[in-house]
């Protein structure tokens, strides 16, 4: 072997280490630092310095003497983790969801996991048009005949998979569809939170945007806050939850005003 395919073979090893790591976090959604020493062999040194690299790439973030993929009040999870999680809940809401759509309609969707799951149900109800700023939904619409896609574009964000921002939120405003199907970190009793500002302002904009407006939420976002406050749950013509969503949770919902559906797994 010359010297320079050696030098790229030693240059892909710290990427194809870090790749691993990162699966590894996202699977198991937190873990110390010790954890990946042993998992993975190397010393303690390298690995904080893989978790620096992936920290800085958005995919983990670093506590003291570990590393979780897991969102908190302040910080959004990567895609990765949000793909993972949650996804017979996901199905079932993508399945309830899907009854609301009909052939010729107009469909926004968020950069929601959530939504996306509605993506894959779109094939047997085209024609239809369907404007979203998330890529991995934007890569699946490319390969749906009968669907006209509207790519939102803007300030892309390796994190979310997805492009926001001042651009993006134009973008969405010269727009008017018939559903909104969206989703968000955290959901009180009351309103719906997102722990980022540039998100929360592209959502904004989508829920002015559309002439139904439809909250896709798994039971493990309800009961819980987030820094950002996207808006009041009166503000969405239904919202819809799965049926692990506890009885007294539902009936708060509804209480507190919201058109509440129960999504069955």
């Amino acid at each position: 072997m010359n010297s320079d395919s050696t030098d790229t073979a030693e240059l892909s090893r710290p990427a194809r280490r870090q790749a691993e790591i990162a699966a590894y976090v996202v699977e198991h959604g937190s873990v110390s630092a010790n954890d990946l020493v042993e998992a993975f062999g190397v010393s303690v040194m390298t690995v904080h310095r893989d978790l620096d690299e992936l920290e800085r790439q958005g995919v983990v973030r670093k506590y003291r003497g570990g590393v979780t993929a897991q969102p908190t009040s302040v910080f959004e999870s990567n895609v990765a983790y949000r793909l993972n999680t949650a996804q017979a809940e996901k199905a079932a809401l993508a399945r309830h969801a899907r009854a609301m759509i009909e052939p010729g309609m107009s469909v926004m969707l968020d950069d929601s996991t959530s939504a996306l799951a509605l993506v894959e149900l779109f094939e047997d109800i085209t024609p239809l048009t369907v404007a979203t700023n998330f890529l991995p939904a934007i890569s699946r619409l490319t390969e749906l005949r009968g669907v006209t896609l509207l790519a939102l574009g803007g300030i892309y964000s390796p994190t979310h998979d997805s492009f926001g921002g001042m651009p993006c939120a134009e973008a969405v405003q010269a727009l008017h569809t018939d559903l909104l199907f969206c989703s968000v970190s955290a959901v009180s009793p009351t309103h719906a939170f997102h722990q980022e500002q540039e998100i929360v302002l592209v959502k904004q904009a989508m829920l002015r945007s559309a002439r139904t407006k439809v909250l896709l939420v798994d039971h493990g976002k309800l009961q819980r806050t987030a820094l950002h406050r996207l808006a009041p749950l009166t503000d969405f013509d239904v919202v819809v939850v799965d049926e692990r969503t506890p009885a007294d949770l539902v009936r708060s919902l509804r209480d507190n005003g919201a058109t509440v559906e129960v999504a069955h797994l």
